[in-house]
């Protein structure tokens, strides 16, 4: 598990995933595809199809509030977005 850190679970994502079998996860930054893919085909037990991945940098934030300056930062990451074969699917909510 130190390739998928976390699946991204949002309403852009859920969206895809119900309309072109996508999903999307944050994975360590030194992965690559053949990587990603073989993580998730393991896991999850699907066939992976096309494997897309976006690295995204740090972001500085500065904010003034009332007691002052507050600086801060939200750290890099890198997120894969996975395409499933047909008649595959994933489901993250079935342990709730």
């Amino acid at each position: 598990m130190s390739i998928l850190i976390k699946p991204i679970i949002t309403e852009k994502m859920t969206n895809d995933s119900e309309l072109f079998n996508r999903y999307g996860f944050v994975v360590s930054k030194k992965a690559n595809k053949v990587e990603i893919k073989k993580a998730v085909e393991s896991t999850y037990g699907v066939s992976v199809s096309s494997v897309k991945t976006m690295n995204y940098p740090v972001k500085r934030v500065t904010k003034f509030t009332k007691s002052g300056v507050v600086s801060g930062m939200k750290g890099a990451y890198k997120k894969a977005i996975v395409q499933l074969a047909e008649g595959d699917n994933i489901d993250f909510y079935n342990n709730i």
